[in-house]
């Protein structure tokens, strides 16, 4: 994990908790407590993503934030907000915001969303990797057919790409809400065990039998595939 993050936030408490949670995975945190001066920032520097509050103090947010655009800056931006309604969240995607929270959040959560907004921001993808590798497991993408070293695992359709996804990102911890939105396109929580229930089948498909275990549950934070 890393990368640069100005957050614009004039709760002290709100700050102080979502620049420490960043700076303990690696991050540089830049901060600033009003509009004014976080526009000045946003404008002077290069940040991988901006974590704006939407209600500040000099100049407010959604102000900040389409200056920012004016100016034809096209850092990533996550808008966090106590004013949660429909109208509240496309004013502020109307606004130039690639992302929009409501509070209160959990720092979970907002971390998942900034690494998804930091990848897209890094330019056009490298050509597709037709097969993916982790340790002995071989993932086709094209004649879609999973090995674990000689062994030929089935996998169904909804486990297929949540094995491709945790492949391409091999080495990571992948929350709960990366896999809702990348593999089952909820854009919310349903409240409902189905990434467990999907992971545990997986799980005893590609892990079961073997020495060397490449699931690995994260306690508190998500999964993470690695040959370690």
């Amino acid at each position: 994990m890393g990368g640069r993050i100005l957050l614009v936030e004039d709760d002290r408490q709100i700050a102080d908790y979502v620049a420490q949670g960043f700076e303990e995975l690696g991050y540089t945190v830049d901060r600033a407590d009003n509009g004014r001066d976080g526009l000045f920032l946003a404008t002077d520097s290069q940040f991988d993503v901006v974590v704006l509050d939407r209600m500040l103090p000099a100049m407010d947010g959604l102000a900040l934030l389409k200056a920012l655009r004016a100016a034809e800056v096209d850092t990533p931006v996550i808008m966090l907000s106590a004013l949660g309604s429909t109208d509240d969240r496309i004013a502020g995607l109307n606004a130039g915001a690639d992302d929009y929270l409501g509070k209160p959040f959990a720092f979970g959560e907002l971390l998942a969303r900034v690494q998804a907004l930091a990848r897209r921001g890094r330019g056009p993808a490298k050509a597709m990797d037709t097969v993916l590798r982790c340790g002995d497991l071989e993932f086709d993408r094209l004649s879609r057919q999973v090995r674990r070293g000689a062994r030929k695992i089935v996998l169904q359709p909804r486990e297929f790409r949540l094995l491709e996804y945790l492949m391409q990102h091999q080495g990571e911890v992948v929350t709960r809400t990366m896999l809702l939105e990348a593999v089952w396109d909820y854009h919310f929580d349903p409240g409902t065990n189905v990434i467990d229930v999907h992971i545990s089948r997986l799980r005893r498909k590609i892990d079961d039998g073997e020495a060397a275990p490449l699931f690995h549950t994260v306690r508190g934070a998500g999964y993470r595939l690695a040959a370690d």
